[in-house]
């Protein structure tokens, strides 16, 4: 049995990444959960239940680095809020 291709492991993933990104916040592990619920998706369709585990591996690569870039462009680096210091804080 290839444990890549059953959907529901995705899915858990997907979850287990979610939580982690709530518990350690940067956008990190929640691109890595949307490729995962993607993924999942995918193979629960039934589109790929046939893959090996290195092209399941690139699929969910590909589909993590898109989410990834995608929520940097929608949710990106805000402009503007960066604090600059011109006085000691000691002062």
């Amino acid at each position: 049995m290839n444990w890549f291709n059953e959907w529901w492991i995705w899915m858990v993933a997907a979850l287990v990444l979610a939580i982690a990104e709530v518990l350690i916040p940067g956008w990190i592990f929640f691109g890595f959960a949307v490729g995962a619920f993607f993924l999942g998706s995918v193979i629960w369709l039934g589109i790929g239940t046939g893959l090996s585990m290195a092209w399941t591996l690139v699929i969910f690569a590909v589909l993590s680095l898109i989410a990834y870039i995608l929520m940097r462009q929608i949710f990106g680096i805000r402009r503007g809020q960066v604090k600059i210091w011109d006085r000691d804080i000691n002062d």
